[in-house]
């Protein structure tokens, strides 16, 4: 009973790694290229580069139905999504979120 409690946190947690880096990524395509740039943080293709890979990572790293994985690789690739969470996407808030909806002047 224990092991079975064990797989499903194991699942359920892989799945929200999963999640938090999608909506990181797609939060990064979201956000301009010119607010990765004015704050001093690495281009725009490198973090949508660098979160990519991190959800392929963390997409291998979901269990196949009625198997768990002891995969380390949904917990290696939330690393740079939390990074982005935490350092990247806080800083780029002000900048709006990209394609023409960000702060209006004189309108």
């Amino acid at each position: 009973m224990f092991g079975a409690l064990q797989q499903l946190v194991f699942i359920i947690l892989a799945i929200v790694v999963f999640v938090v880096q999608v909506v990181a990524l797609v939060d990064a395509v979201r956000r301009p290229a010119r607010g990765f740039e004015a704050e001093g943080k690495l281009t725009k293709p490198i973090w949508l580069v660098i979160l990519g890979v991190a959800a392929v990572f963390g997409l291998l790293g979901l269990p196949p139905a009625g198997y768990t994985s002891h995969s380390f690789l949904n917990v290696l690739a939330v690393i740079p999504a939390i990074v982005y969470w935490a350092d990247v996407r806080p800083r780029l808030k002000e900048h709006g979120p990209g394609r023409g909806n960000g702060p209006r002047s004189g309108w």
